[in-house]
This record gives structure tokens, sequence and C-alpha cells, in this order.
């Protein structure tokens, strides 16, 4: 068994590091215990069971108090307001993204992927990330909000300066030049949606970003600076996650053939393989929560103020909770996992997630049966959300 210093610099690593599989330093971490002390401030919780008693209780361990600095001038809505608030935001915006209301995109999503695949089908090679995982999903989140697809370029470039700044500057997280560089996208984005919101105020379409004007929470409408801040959560978040998960997904699918062609054999496996591979490959990595008062986390002291990690993506290959955690089954009858998170801030667009995965491995294998990792690449990740810069695939080989 690895020691506590061993064990802190696998975790350092995860989280600094690109990486192309992390389940096996996950089950080295694992096999530690379920919480591992990495400073007097800092406790990663890492097994399923430890992750739950972090996730499921709002009141010890704060969303809101999480330290994730994204430059935002207010709290962001809903992920980073704690009850009771939380609940009332909630009750406005599940509606939207109920598994109703998302059923009835499935026509637009798989016209949208089958426009993307018609530009690359007939070629040898494609970058899977520039022509198929950035733009799917981004176009869909664009449409719903009712923002231009031709400025797709421009958000992007929002989005990566608040999660990703240190990629445009060069020098790390926390320095002066990338600190600078994120607080000048953070400060574009809300002058971007203020402005939109002015005029969406005269001129509404069948948008979310419309029902918002004329939604209400208890009785109440919604302040500007209020839509201003979901607009903000949904602009990192719905330009970034279901790219990571589709990165994710083709990746492990383009390297494991046999998985790949059980999808083309049976299209009916799609839905039980989108679940695990969620639960495998664990695009959102990891979550942080701050303690409100002193606690335990799996019999661990935590003091006020503490920051405790929640480590999904070891969460969810815990043998202690599912047989046979580290094998790779589409059959499974019940897949339960932690990727979209877990207790009242479980992630709001997870429904819409899943169609979009589900409407991707769907079409993509029936369009395109056999593909590859293009000879001598290699696959990193991006630590904390596990998204790829470049993705070279080989079509048409097995």
């Amino acid at each position: 068994m690895d020691t506590h210093e061993e064990q802190v610099g696998i975790f350092a690593s995860m989280m600094t590091e690109k990486v192309a599989a992390p389940q096996p330093k996950c089950r080295s971490l694992l096999d530690g215990g379920p919480v591992l002390p990495v400073t007097d401030t800092v406790v990663v919780a890492m097994s399923r069971a430890s992750v739950e008693e972090v996730l499921r209780n709002p009141d010890v361990f704060s969303s809101g108090k999480a330290a994730t600095d994204l430059k935002a001038r207010r709290p962001i809505i809903p992920m980073s307001i704690d009850p009771p608030a939380h609940r009332t935001y909630r009750k406005l915006l599940d509606p939207l993204f109920s598994p109703q209301r998302m059923k009835l995109l499935e026509g637009s999503m798989t016209a949208l992927a089958n426009e993307l695949i018609d530009a690359f089908a007939d070629e040898d090679e494609v970058d899977f990330s520039a022509q198929f995982s950035i733009p799917f999903p981004c176009r869909v989140f664009l449409t719903m909000f009712g923002l231009p697809v031709e400025e797709l370029p421009r958000f992007l470039e929002m989005k990566d300066g608040i999660i990703r700044p240190f990629l445009v500057t060069g020098e790390p997280r926390g320095s002066e030049a990338t600190d600078a560089y994120q607080q000048a996208t953070a400060d574009s984005i809300y002058e971007y949606f203020e402005r939109l919101i002015d005029e969406r105020g005269s001129a509404r379409g069948d948008d979310i970003l419309s029902h918002f004007l004329d939604a209400e929470v208890d009785g109440d409408r919604l302040t500007g600076d209020e839509i201003v801040d979901i607009g903000f959560q949904f602009l990192i978040a719905g330009l970034d996650t279901v790219t990571a998960a589709l990165d994710c997904f083709f990746g492990y699918l383009a390297q494991h053939p046999d998985h790949r062609k059980a999808l083309v054999a049976d299209p009916d496996v799609i839905p039980n393989a989108v679940e695990e591979l969620l639960r495998w490959e664990s695009p959102v990595f990891a979550a942080e929560r701050v303690a409100t008062r002193d606690a335990e986390v799996a019999g661990c002291p935590v003091k006020a103020g503490d920051h405790v990690l929640v480590l999904i993506g070891a969460a969810n290959i815990d043998d202690a909770e599912l047989v046979d955690a580290g094998e790779v089954q589409f059959d499974r009858q019940v897949t339960r996992h932690l990727a979209f998170g877990g207790g009242i801030h479980r992630c709001l667009g997870s429904h819409l997630a899943r169609l979009e995965l589900k409407v991707a491995l769907r079409e993509w294998h029936r369009r395109i049966p056999e593909y590859s990792l293009k000879p001598g690449a290699v696959l990193g990740y991006s630590p904390g959300i596990r998204a790829l810069d470049a993705f070279p695939m080989l079509l048409g080989r097995s």
C-alpha cells in the first residue's frame, strides 16, 4: 500500500496534470481508505459512501462557500447557492430541463449530429474534438438560449477564459497575469448578458433566456442580476461538460473495439452504455465543498472552514458499492453513479446531457461504425473537467 505522502502525490498529479486514464490512480487512492487528508485544511473524500456523505449534507458541506474562484461578482445561480434559497431557484429551473421537455429536442439534435458528420464522413481522418465534440453540444446549447450560433468562437473563448485561463496566459492559476485575464473574461460575460437581457426585454423569443424574463420564484420575478448570474452558470457549464463527456466516451471506444462493436451490433444497448461510460469515465472528476462547522467525513475530523474535495472519479469505481466496478459492462441492470453529482446540487442539465450523449452515440455508430485513435496519438485529459485539446481519429479502421 502507498504511504500517505505517496497518496498525496498521486492525488496532486491527478488534479494538476493531464492524465489519459485516471482509474488506476483512483484505485490506488481507494486502497488507502475512504478519505485522504491532503493538508491541515484540505480533505479528499474518495469512497462512494464518503462522497455521498458530503454531497447530501449541504448544511454542513457548503457549495456556496466553496472557494472555486471564477471571478464572479455574485454567487452563481444555482451552483453557488445553498438551501433554502437553492430550492427556490430549482423550482423555477427544473421544469425547463425536465425529461419531457428535453425529449422534444431529440429531432433537432439528430439532424445536427448528422449535419456535422456529413462534413467528414468520407474523410480518412478527423479531429473529433474540433469537428464534433465541441460543436455538437455547444450548438444545442446556443439554440436553446437563443444565442447566435455564429458567435460560438467568442463564447468558447469566454468559457475557457473562466475555466482554463492558464492555457491563454501560459502562467499558472493564481498568477497575476492569469487572474487578470480571468477577471477580464468574467467581466465580459456579465456585460454580454446584461446587454442581451436589455434587448430581450422588448423582443422575446422562444428560448430559455426569454422564459427567465417572465418566470417567477415564489411570486416574485427574477431580477436582471439573477438572470445574468444564471446565464453565467449556464455558459461555463453548457459549453464544456457534454463536450468533455463525448471526448471521454469516444476516447474509450476508439481504444476498446469490442465495446465499440457492441454499440454497432445492438443500438438498443446505447442508453445503458451512456450510464456505464458516465460511471467509468466521470467527465466531471471532482467537486469542492467547504465545511460550515466542525464535523467528520468517514470518521476523519474536518474543521469549520476546511475544504472538502469529493473525488467523483474514485467514488464511481468503488468496489464496496458495485460488483466488478473495475470493469466496463454495458449489460449492467443497474448502474449507480455520481457523474452528475448528488444531493440538491445534482446537475440541473443531466436530462439534456443524457439525451445529447445518446443521440451522439446512436447517430455516429450508425454512420461511422469503425474508427480508431490515430497511431502514435496519446489522449491527455485536462484535470477537473476531463476534456481534450485535440483528438486525432482515423475513420474506417477496425
